[in-house]
């Protein structure tokens, strides 16, 4: 495990070596880092922009070899586009960076949790600002692509098919759908990130024991439907009181009328 004094010397020699890279123009800080770590827990969440695409690749591999001299357990890449890179690097003592490399016209704002902490030419702060913008004037900053409600529903009666067919593992796999489409609604709720969202102690305490509680006790056909029951119950009250999604009445009356075998 690692000190808070040793993730800000980490973090310290990550931006003196970033401040070096004439294809780096800047970087922002992202997550629980930028207002003060929640825990030694927490990981370096970094941003790190390039003046154009053409750089985003020999920057992405001089800080891929910077992460090597550090001895790392293991370094892994992740490419989301042409040109937006992500590397995850654990070190020996668990510290964890999560370093994304992106042209600077691809910068965007997904929470009010950012920072910028190296603008060479101070345009990274001026994009970051109309992004935040943007951000601020969203309606519903946190929507989902999916739809929960019929998702939920669509799971329940897949659970009640495979519950009939004495398929435990792949109802249990329902059951679990089924929670995350409910944290999902109650996240919204909350009009808590969903990005990456991990703070789910932070949610409602009531309706986390509700959650809790559709967690089976032993793994049967009948402690898995009680299970079911309850969590449907749950997803019905949480639904209710979203601004975003409708449980209309057919889904409502299928719900009510679909008990899982």
């Amino acid at each position: 495990m690692y000190t808070p004094t040793e993730r800000d010397a980490y973090f310290q020699r990550t931006i003196d070596m970033l401040n070096v890279l004439p294809m780096v123009e800047g970087v922002v800080q992202l997550g629980s880092g930028v207002t003060g770590y929640k825990d030694e827990f927490s990981d370096i969440d970094l941003m790190i922009a390039t003046s154009s695409e053409d750089e985003v690749i020999g920057a992405k591999d001089h800080i891929q070899q910077f992460y090597k001299g550090l001895n790392p357990v293991i370094i892994k890449e992740k490419q989301f586009s042409k040109n937006i890179y992500l590397l995850i690097v654990i070190l020996e003592n668990s510290l964890e960076f999560n370093v994304s490399i992106l042209p600077r016209n691809s910068l965007n704002v997904r929470s009010p949790l950012w920072k910028v902490v190296l603008d060479k030419t101070g345009l990274v702060s001026e994009k970051m600002e109309k992004e935040d913008q943007a951000f601020s004037n969203k309606p519903v900053k946190y929507a989902t692509f999916e739809d929960p409600v019929f998702e939920f529903i669509y799971c329940y009666i897949r659970l009640d098919k495979e519950l009939k067919r004495n398929n435990l593992v792949y109802a249990l796999k329902m059951l679990e759908s089924m929670r995350d489409y409910t944290l999902i609604v109650q996240a919204l709720n909350e009009d808590k990130k969903l990005h990456q969202f991990k703070a789910y102690d932070s949610l409602n305490s009531d309706f986390l024991k509700k959650y809790l509680s559709t967690y089976p006790q032993y793994i049967t056909c009948d402690s898995l439907v009680e299970s079911a029951l309850l969590l449907k119950e749950l997803f019905i009250h949480t639904v209710m009181r979203s601004s975003i999604y409708i449980l209309d009445d057919s889904l409502l009356e299928l719900l009510k009328q679909k008990n899982p075998a």
